[in-house]
């Protein structure tokens, strides 16, 4: 008898499917406020590889100014090492962000395969 006066609630079963739906997720939720319903993973890799490509940038501008440095040295052997520093820093830090950017590369695609599944 007591049971007639509570409310009756449904039991909703989680699906079987272990992978959420874009709903879920909440991807689809910008859609209504303007934005992209780009998946998330996808955006956070793009902003690595645009920040990376920044960087590979200023150390190709490194070495250009170690370059311009030692062609205005005019023989002056301080200058022409002062050039030398400048471009050994800008291929190392070239190998460097070539380094991080084959490493982020790898480790998005796999997380991107192993959750996508």
């Amino acid at each position: 008898m007591l049971s007639a006066f509570l409310p009756l609630t449904l039991a909703h079963a989680q699906s079987d499917s272990k992978f959420f739906t874009l709903e879920e997720t909440g991807i689809e939720y910008g859609r209504y406020t303007g934005l992209g319903s780009k998946d998330v993973r996808n955006t956070v890799a793009d902003i690595i590889k645009v920040a990376i490509s920044l960087l590979g940038i200023v150390a190709l501008v490194i070495m250009l100014i170690g370059g311009f440095i030692w062609m205005t040295a005019g023989g002056n052997d301080e200058k022409i090492g002062e050039a030398k520093k400048w471009m050994f820093a800008g291929v190392i830090g070239l190998a460097i962000i070539l380094a991080a950017y084959s490493l982020t590369s790898f480790i998005i695609t796999q997380l991107v395969t192993a959750t996508t599944k």
